[in-house]
């Protein structure tokens, strides 16, 4: 993941590093900053060979016609490299700051999959449901691949979304036996009863090398305190039994760090999607070990 904080031309570099580093991604999220894909679109034309991701882009603020149009101008711009990770969000931030409606979340969602996801493979819509109207008068005009789409996925309704309608699931702050037990079961079958390919399961967790294990569980709670505060996020780690966010970052030295993450491709995780936190040696232990790992 980038610091998308950072001015455009360290984000670049970021991403070149990445890319040197022997990383298959790059990604950003999309919060209260920069917008993600006109970000991206400037990376892509600066940064070959990576793929680029951004999660979540949520889908409330942002119509499926004008969304489509922007990702397929992102993916024209970076030659196809574009994985779109579409969310949700959350009622704090939908109501709070944009003043829609969060009446209906899963119907939402649903409705703007059934728009999104004909216009980005070049088909004309005219869709008509109870939270989207979509109509076009023909296909969206720009020559570029479709990129590959994922939703950000927790509860057994969107999982089933996520394997039906689009092509897999981006997680956060989800323990690896919520993962085993949950998420990879339910949207592998959907997956399967709709004939579709074997899902990506991307999952993002914080991590860090660390020879204090404790003092870096007590910094991972610091950083991410505000997740174990949103209600989807509280919902899973009550199911993986744990009291927060530092209840299931990565930490550990090398080798336990190493273990950590071949325990979730182990499960059937297609991807990790690493945060790193931390300072200093701690971090850039880190980020060494995850590109060793990344190259092999």
């Amino acid at each position: 993941m980038l610091d998308s904080n950072k001015p455009i031309d360290a984000v670049v570099a970021d991403a070149r590093a990445a890319r040197d580093a022997g990383f298959a991604t790059a990604g950003m999220p999309q919060i209260f900053g920069y917008d993600a894909l006109t970000l991206l679109a400037v990376v892509g034309r600066e940064v070959p060979d990576i793929e680029l991701f951004v999660g979540v882009v949520p889908t409330y603020p942002r119509h499926p016609i004008m969304l489509a149009a922007q990702a397929l101008t992102t993916s024209a711009a970076t030659g196809g490299r574009l994985v779109l990770g579409i969310g949700l969000s959350h009622q704090i931030v939908i109501e709070g700051m944009f003043g829609y409606s969060f009446d209906k979340p899963g119907s939402h969602m649903e409705e703007y999959l059934s728009a999104l996801m004909p216009l980005l493979h070049g088909e004309q819509v005219d869709f008509h449901g109870d939270t989207i109207t979509a109509a076009t008068m023909g296909p969206i005009e720009v020559d570029a691949p479709a990129p590959t789409v994922l939703v950000a996925a927790l509860g057994p309704r969107m999982l089933r979304m996520a394997g039906t309608m689009a092509d897999g699931t981006i997680t956060w702050m989800t323990g690896p036996s919520t993962l085993e037990s949950h998420i990879i079961p339910r949207i592998t079958a959907a997956a399967d009863e709709a004939g579709r390919p074997a899902p990506r399961v991307s999952v993002g967790l914080p991590v860090l090398v660390s020879d204090d294990a404790d003092a870096a569980r007590a910094r991972a709670a610091e950083v991410f305190a505000m997740y174990g505060m949103l209600p989807s996020y509280q919902a899973m780690l009550e199911r993986e039994g744990v009291d927060g966010p530092a209840g299931v970052a990565i930490v550990g030295d090398e080798r336990e760090v190493t273990a950590q993450i071949q325990h979730l491709a182990d499960i059937g995780v297609t991807e990790f999607a690493a945060a790193p936190f931390g300072v200093g040696e701690d971090l850039d232990r880190t980020v060494t070990l995850l590109s060793s790992l990344a190259r092999s």
